[in-house]
C-alpha cells in the first residue's frame, strides 16, 4: 500500500504538478494510439487484399510448373530448379511510426534473368519461372505487412494499458490525494482563524477591562 504524503503545502504542490504531468502523457499516449490504430487498420486492410491474391498466385505458379513438368519431364525441371541461386536482392528498409519500426521492403524486379540455360528449355518453363517469382514477390509483400500487423498491435496493446493506469489509477490517486491535503490545509487554515478570533476578543475584552479600572 502507497504511503499516504503528509499534508503540507509543499506536497499539494509537488501532488498537483505530478497530476499534470500525468494528465499531459495520458493525452500524448492517447494520441499515440489513435495514429497507431490507424496505421494498424492500413496495413490490416493492405494484408486482407494481398491474401486474396495469394492463392490465385500460387495456384498460376503451380499450373505453369505443370506444364513445364509435361513440357521438359520432372527430372529436367528438378535439374534446372537448382541452378536457379538463392535471392539475395531482398532490401528491407525501417521507418518509425511513433515509435514503433516498421519494415518497408522494395518491390522486387519482375523483369525474367534465368540463370540457366536456353538450350535445353522451353517457353513453358520461362513461364513457370516468372509465376514463381511472383509468388515471392507476393509473399514478401505478404511478409511485410504481416510483421507490421504484429509489431503495431503489441505496441497498441502496451499503449492501451499504459493509457488505462494513468486513467483509472495514477491520475484518480493524485486527484483524491491532493484533494485530501487541500482539505486538511483548509480546515487547519479555518481552525487557525477561529483562534485568531477568539485571542483577539480575548485581548480586547482584558482592553476593555483595563480600562473601566
Amino acid at each position: 500500500m502507497a504511503k499516504k504524503l503528509a499534508p503540507t503545502r509543499g506536497n499539494l504542490v509537488k501532488l498537483e504538478k505530478s497530476c499534470r504531468q500525468a494528465e499531459s502523457g495520458h493525452d500524448l499516449l492517447e494520441q499515440k494510439r489513435q495514429v497507431l490504430m490507424m496505421e494498424l487498420v492500413k496495413h490490416i486492410d493492405a494484408a486482407k487484399e494481398i491474401q486474396g491474391d495469394v492463392s490465385l498466385v500460387f495456384e498460376k505458379a503451380y499450373r505453369a510448373l505443370e506444364r513445364a513438368n509435361l513440357s521438359l519431364g520432372i527430372d529436367m525441371v528438378e535439374d534446372i530448379a537448382h541452378s536457379v541461386p538463392q535471392t539475395d536482392e531482398l532490401i528491407v528498409r525501417l521507418r518509425s511510426v511513433m515509435g514503433v519500426e516498421i519494415p518497408d521492403i522494395d518491390e522486387l524486379d519482375e523483369t525474367i534473368r534465368p540463370s540457366y540455360s536456353f538450350y535445353g528449355s522451353s517457353s513453358a518453363m520461362d513461364d513457370a519461372y516468372l509465376s514463381f517469382r511472383r509468388v515471392l514477390m507476393i509473399l514478401t509483400r505478404l511478409a511485410e505487412v504481416e510483421t507490421s500487423v504484429y509489431r503495431l498491435a503489441v505496441q497498441i496493446r502496451k499503449t492501451h494499458r499504459r493509457v488505462n493506469a494513468l486513467e483509472k489509477v495514477v491520475i484518480p490517486s493524485s486527484r483524491a490525494e491532493a484533494a485530501f491535503i487541500n482539505s486538511v490545509l483548509e480546515e487547519g487554515e479555518r481552525e487557525d482563524f477561529v483562534r485568531m478570533k477568539i485571542a483577539k476578543q480575548n485581548s480586547d475584552s482584558k482592553s476593555n477591562g483595563h480600562n473601566s479600572i
